[in-house]
């Protein structure tokens, strides 16, 4: 039986420059790959110049992976590993997998026997945590919100108990959605309640700012069309003193 070849993750960048996150273990793996399973074609190319690949990027191999992909589809992804072929996932934006529909490939992987390698890379999700001083032991991911306003709401009324309870609830949104969602949040949930808007992580304009609903009545910043993750956590109920 002939050897398998490994699948391996490689994240993108949030959309800033190449230089900050990648890595030196990508540059070495996609140098002799000339297989990938991508969202967009235009992207994973300008990622893999990015990378050190030189020469002309057409000649390669593309499976396309996106919302137009059909059933049937990802089991044909997967061939080229069977034959002994590595082949790198590329996300679209950060990691693979993470809000991101390349698991259904990796679990094909998996059935199959075929080793899967993740690379480090960036994430929107864990750097807006990171950086929003909610509890980060207990937290979830919700992905996007529901499009209908009154669903919407009750939604962010079942994360907000959620978050008093200590769990911290992140999501996100389509970036023309916005700031209608953050209108239904200062609107639903509770004063007290701590909300942390992440915006444009990683680019030039990035803000990562933490207030109660209280402070975000006072200070209402344009979200429109702007990539943002949203973080809501339990009320702040610690006060350290420093001498």
């Amino acid at each position: 039986m002939s050897k398998k070849g490994i699948l391996y993750l490689i994240p993108n960048t949030l959309g800033s420059s190449p230089e900050a996150f990648v890595t030196e273990l990508s540059r070495a793996v996609v140098k002799d790959m000339d297989t990938f399973i991508v969202e967009e074609i235009k992207s994973a190319r300008k990622l893999l110049r990015s990378l050190g690949i030189e020469g002309p990027l057409e000649v390669f191999d593309y499976f396309m992976l996106n919302e137009h992909t059909r059933k049937g589809d990802p089991l044909e992804m997967i061939q080229p590993l069977l034959r002994g072929k590595n082949v790198g996932l590329i996300s679209e934006a950060g990691l693979p997998c993470v809000a991101d529909p390349g698991h259904v490939v990796v679990a094909l992987a998996h059935e199959h026997g075929v080793k899967v390698v993740p690379l480090s890379g960036p994430s929107s999700i864990m750097m807006a945590l990171m950086a929003s001083g909610m509890n980060g032991q207990e937290f979830v991911f919700h992905g996007y919100l529901p499009r209908e306003k009154g669903d919407r709401q009750r939604m962010i009324r079942q994360m907000e108990q959620m978050a008093q309870k200590g769990q911290t609830q992140i999501f996100m949104d389509a970036p023309y959605r916005n700031q209608q969602v953050f209108e239904d949040l200062i609107n639903t949930c509770k004063m007290e309640t701590r909300l942390c808007i992440a915006k444009n992580i990683s680019l030039k304009e990035e803000m990562i700012i933490t207030r109660d609903i209280t402070g975000w009545h006072m200070h209402k910043p344009d979200l429109n069309k702007q990539l943002v993750m949203f973080v809501l956590g339990k009320a702040n109920q610690n006060h350290y003193q420093h001498s």
